[in-house]
């Protein structure tokens, strides 16, 4: 990753908008441990998390510091150090269909203090990440988030669900029998250290992942300070394959019970497998443990290939949940990234209330799905064309939402008979989306 995002101005336009109800909009001076401190504690309270101690904010420190860090103060408080605003960006890569990546700006940590909402704090904060976004030449901006109603006015549109499992271990019985490769349990450590080799290996290969960084497979494995109670609890069970090769891992907890020691519940808080014998063996061990009644695991994909493992599919309830949600700010670029299934001629009429992506855009694919994009006056004749805004169109940009729904609920207008369904066969993505991680 590149430190030249980080030290990008905040937007004058936002900082103006702020500074109008007597607060400051400004960088946090990351290499300043006890301003960057103050920041992480207002971040903490932002999502009803606790005071951090200094183990935690010095893990923080040192794993986070490569990003943009933006505070609002108000210095008319007993702590005026503290922020009563946050946010925290940076450029990421994200997989797009074809085995490809886009740079994308990163938002993460939006927090307002409860003292100082209805003040238009969020709204200046993160049109002020979408200015400096585009300002920098991104050609898309994601975050996830923790509430949904917020960000659709923004022009973001959800691209990538999730969903969380409660799996019943007495009905989970699997298909098949065979039992390939080698299970073994290892340490946080080994975990932390290896993981990120397997998931470069496949991430590319999965649109919607991110290139996760250090701080959040440490997390993930119960390595960083903060959470005594899920540090102790962690395990690691790792996949060999027959050559001895690390292909998969799965860390899980063990907790309840307390009444009645085989009723149980088992937690995957990550399941990662490069091969399809790595899957089947890790959802086989954590669905096997002795003891267990019931087995969860949070933010798996929509389309786990785990309901086509078992006998009975309705031992899995599944909770879909938006998790990914993107913005385009440059139409061609963001459309020319990503590979497409198979020739079309798309017309786009697009309304973006914030103005980064209005306009009119023709998309042609030819038999490989290589795009040309331009900007037009008009459509040729013989193109499929719609119209919609831009938040439709960057919750269709990954290829895992339907154009059928967003028509029948007025989000997409077409233009010419026939053209939403050439959009669903165009922009369709063999692998559906999938982000394992928050951000």
């Amino acid at each position: 990753m590149t430190n030249d995002f980080a030290k990008h101005p905040v937007d004058e336009s936002s900082a103006a908008s702020i500074a109008e109800s007597g607060l400051r909009y400004g960088l946090v001076d990351t290499s300043d441990r006890e301003s960057f401190a103050a920041w992480f504690q207002a971040d903490s309270r932002g999502f009803h998390g606790p005071i951090m101690s200094k183990e935690q904010v010095d893990s923080s420190f040192a794993g986070v510091t490569y990003r943009r860090t933006v505070g609002v103060w108000d210095e008319t408080l007993v702590v005026p150090e503290t922020p009563v605003a946050t946010t925290s960006s940076w450029t990421e890569q994200l997989s797009v269909p074809g085995g490809r990546t886009i740079d994308a700006w990163a938002i993460s940590s939006v927090t307002v203090s409860p003292t100082h909402r209805r003040r238009g704090i969020a709204r200046s904060l993160l049109e002020g990440e979408l200015r400096s976004a585009a300002d920098m030449g991104l050609p898309m901006a994601m975050l996830t988030v923790s509430e949904s109603t917020i960000y659709g006015r923004f022009g973001f549109g959800p691209a990538v669900f999730g969903a969380d499992l409660s799996i019943d271990t007495k009905r989970a019985r699997f298909v098949s029998t065979e039992r390939r490769g080698r299970l073994q349990p290892v340490s946080p450590a080994e975990f932390s250290s290896e993981v990120s080799q397997i998931f470069e290996r496949i991430r590319i290969l999965s649109p919607g992942q991110i290139k996760v960084w250090p701080l959040r497979w440490d997390q993930i494995g119960g390595l960083a300070p903060g959470d005594d109670d899920y540090t102790k609890k962690t395990r690691v069970v790792r996949f060999d394959d027959d050559s001895g090769t690390p292909r998969g891992f799965v860390v899980y907890r063990v907790s309840g019970g307390e009444g009645d020691l085989t009723s149980h519940t088992l937690t995957v808080d990550y399941l990662l497998a490069e091969s399809d014998e790595a899957y089947e063996a890790l959802w086989r061990f954590v669905l096997e443990v002795d003891l267990v009644r019931e087995v969860k695991a949070e933010l798996r994909s929509v389309d786990e290939p785990l309901l086509w493992h078992l006998i009975d599919r309705r031992a899995v309830t599944a909770t879909p949940i938006d998790h990914l949600w993107l913005r385009i700010l440059d139409i061609p670029v963001s459309l020319s990234a990503r590979r497409y299934s198979g020739a079309a001629r798309i017309g786009f009429d697009v309304s973006d209330t914030l103005g980064f992506a209005q306009g009119s855009f023709l998309l042609e694919t030819d038999d490989s799905g290589v795009p040309l994009v331009s900007c037009v006056e008009e459509f040729p004749p013989d193109t499929a064309t719609v119209a919609l805004s831009v938040n439709e169109l960057s919750s269709l940009y990954l290829g895992g939402v339907t154009t059928a729904p967003l028509v029948a609920a007025g989000r997409i207008r077409e233009l010419t008979d026939g053209a939403a369904a050439t959009i669903e066969r165009t922009f369709h993505s063999p692998v559906t989306p999938w982000l394992s991680v928050w951000f």
